[in-house]
């Protein structure tokens, strides 16, 4: 089963720039969709953005939409979530996830990431 583990978090200030990595090792990569989440202290992990298997399309929430882009390069098993204009409001620990089949699905996740902590003050 594949191994997920996420870097490049910290602490930013409000309306800074910070790309996160996920590298994927002992399994199939490029033949599974992946995603990026958050979760917040008391509340549910929350989707952010998707990408499908080739990386021809990306599914992004509200929250992403025009600040973040994920992105992905298959050669190297890796997976980036590129944050823009930074809000305290995104600080939360950031999960990657692998989906069972090629495209993005609610509810497919098969493998998740430890997290990583992303902290932006004002």
């Amino acid at each position: 089963q594949v191994q997920l583990e996420e870097s490049g978090g910290g602490v930013v200030q409000a309306g800074d720039s910070l790309r996160l990595s996920c590298a994927a090792s002992g399994g199939a990569f490029a033949d599974y969709a992946m995603a990026w989440f958050r979760q917040t202290p008391g509340k549910e992990r929350e989707f952010v953005t998707g990408i499908t298997a080739t990386g021809e399309s990306t599914v992004s929430t509200n929250v992403a939409k025009g600040r973040f882009t994920i992105s992905r390069d298959n050669t190297k098993n890796v997976l980036y979530l590129q944050m823009t204009s930074l809000k305290p409001e995104d600080t939360a620990v950031y999960y990657c996830a692998q989906y069972k089949n090629r495209l993005v699905a609610p509810g497919q996740i098969n493998t998740w990431g430890r997290g990583i902590q992303v902290i932006v003050s004002a």
